[in-house]
């Protein structure tokens, strides 16, 4: 598994893949990322720790990801990231954190605001049609409006290329998030363990007809594949 990686382009930073216990929620209909776990803590920081000494602070910007929700790698490891961040000068650090864990987050703000760095948090919303994201991609985000999410997080994911997904439904999820978010991330469904496919009409419309309007802009990120940010997937190991 690749775990270390630098993006060069848009939004230049350092990226790592850590390993939890995995996500508490893990009813998301589309998602098998939290297959990347473990239940032996020791296992994960000694992995972690390896993975987190090739933070160089090359661009004073990290992002940390963790097939689940940040507070999920632990207390120890946490604390002991944000002391890299404060000796690789991370002015800005981006996690991902379900909805679940949202009266959290305000205390690990202060507490790496305390070593200098400020947090950007990122939630997978997927969709911000309620019904689609609730009904069928089973996200457990309770609050309907975009604005309140928003309250707690910074960033967000989207999630195109599935089956009842259109161009007007895919434009108005992107130019929410734009609305209400720093930041957007879409994902484009690739295949995997869990049940549902890509739908390849929905994927040729995205590209063909949305994707030329936001691939240059610098709050959108697009992700054709899961491992575009160069971590997952496997290495040579």
């Amino acid at each position: 598994m690749i775990r270390y990686s630098i993006i060069h382009e848009k939004n230049p930073r350092e990226i790592l893949l850590l390993r939890g216990k995995g996500c508490r929620w893990r009813k998301c209909t589309f998602c098998d990322y939290h297959f990347d776990c473990s239940d032996d803590e020791n296992a994960n920081l000694n992995l972690n720790r390896e993975v987190m000494s090739e933070v160089t602070g090359i661009y004073n910007h990290l992002e940390v990801i963790n097939s689940g929700s940040f507070v999920e790698l632990g207390e120890q490891l946490l604390i002991e990231l944000a002391e890299i961040c404060r000796e690789k000068a991370i002015y800005t650090l981006h996690f991902e954190c379900h909805w679940l864990y949202r009266n959290s987050i305000p205390r690990w703000r202060e507490i790496f605001a305390k070593h200098g760095t400020t947090l950007k948090i990122k939630t997978g919303v997927e969709s911000f049609d309620y019904n689609f994201r609730e009904k069928f991609l089973q996200k457990g985000i309770s609050e309907k409006n975009p604005a309140k999410i928003a309250e707690n997080f910074n960033e967000c994911c989207l999630l195109f290329g599935l089956t009842g997904q259109t161009e007007e439904s895919m434009r108005y999820d992107i130019e929410t998030g734009l609305k209400y978010f720093e930041r957007i991330c879409v994902n484009i469904f690739v295949k995997n363990s869990t049940p549902l496919v890509p739908d390849e009409k929905v994927i040729e419309i995205f590209t063909r007809k949305i994707m030329p309007d936001y691939a240059d802009n610098e709050r959108v990120d697009i992700l054709l594949n899961n491992t575009d940010f160069g971590v997952g997937g496997e290495n040579n190991e």
